[in-house]
């Protein structure tokens, strides 16, 4: 991100986890709306960017479903996805909303399941 110009700024408040960024950036975008944009790789915020980060994301899941069918000829019986701001989760997700398939699992952090 500094390559292309951006300012990169640590967040200093709370417990500097995700949340705490999202806090942030969400305040000093409330803030600063004249001169600022809200991007943030996360299915969080106000619409439309979670449905944004979704549809981007959702190439994951398309890939994923099209190189089942292709080297098994089905689709897959479980579907796992680490869980943090639920970008990569909603990505994989996404694209078997309309398939029945057994289990969804997501893992937050150190693997714990959700």
């Amino acid at each position: 991100m500094k390559l292309l110009g951006a300012e990169v700024i640590p967040v200093t408040s709370g417990s500097k986890t995700l949340k705490d960024a999202l806090n942030e950036a969400l305040r000093d975008w409330v803030s600063n709306v004249d001169d600022t944009f809200y991007i943030i790789g996360t299915v969080a915020g106000p619409h439309p960017y979670p449905m944004m980060v979704r549809d981007f994301q959702a190439v994951i899941g398309r890939e994923t479903r099209a190189q089942c069918l292709t080297q098994t000829g089905r689709l897959p019986d479980t579907i796992v996805a680490c869980v943090g701001g639920g970008s990569n989760a909603m990505g994989i997700f996404h694209p078997f909303l309309n398939e029945s398939f057994r289990r969804a699992d997501w893992r937050g952090s150190r693997g714990r399941r959700h």
